[in-house]
């Protein structure tokens, strides 16, 4: 996840009031992270192990993200924003 590129406060502001296209735009974001937590290992008939992506456990933790945003704390996010402004000013 460190080579992720975390949306901007702009992006995340809107996907918090719903915005399909932000929503959209943090799912890409965190796609290769959500990938990774939903890839398990598959035994083989040969017995070795195969990882895979499960499609049910992609879904359950893109819905559950999509469920959290409303929650953001943009407060945070918002006081860090000024400050940035503050001291580029």
């Amino acid at each position: 996840m460190a080579d992720q590129t975390i949306p901007d406060y702009e992006t995340i502001r809107a996907a918090v009031a719903g915005e399909t296209w932000a929503v959209e735009k943090v799912l890409m974001c965190y796609k290769d992270e959500i990938d990774r937590q939903a890839t398990v290992k598959k035994r083989q008939p040969d017995g070795t192990f195969k990882l895979e992506i499960d499609e049910d456990m992609r879904q359950y933790i893109t819905m559950k993200l999509i469920e959290a945003l409303p929650q953001f704390p943009l407060e945070e996010m918002e006081r860090e924003e000024k400050r940035n402004r503050d001291k580029k000013s």
